[in-house]
């Protein structure tokens, strides 16, 4: 893999887990209304694997507790 390759395909991993971010505030928004800050900044500062689970878990909640436990 080429310099340029891995720098596009890190650019190309980064934009996808801020988008990820922003759909799941965007769905929480939504679903819950305004969101606290510190779920916000909790959301801005996790692993993309943390993002996922709480974006699948939005499905089925009915509070945010049920996303964040």
């Amino acid at each position: 893999m080429t310099t340029a390759e891995r720098l596009r395909a890190e650019g190309e991993a980064r934009g996808e887990a801020k988008g990820r971010v922003n759909a799941l505030v965007e769905l929480l928004t939504i679903k819950f209304g305004t969101i606290p800050a510190g779920i916000t900044d909790a959301i801005h500062t996790a692993d993309p694997a943390e993002v996922r689970t709480w974006t699948t878990r939005v499905l089925t909640a009915t509070t945010l507790d049920d996303i964040f436990a």
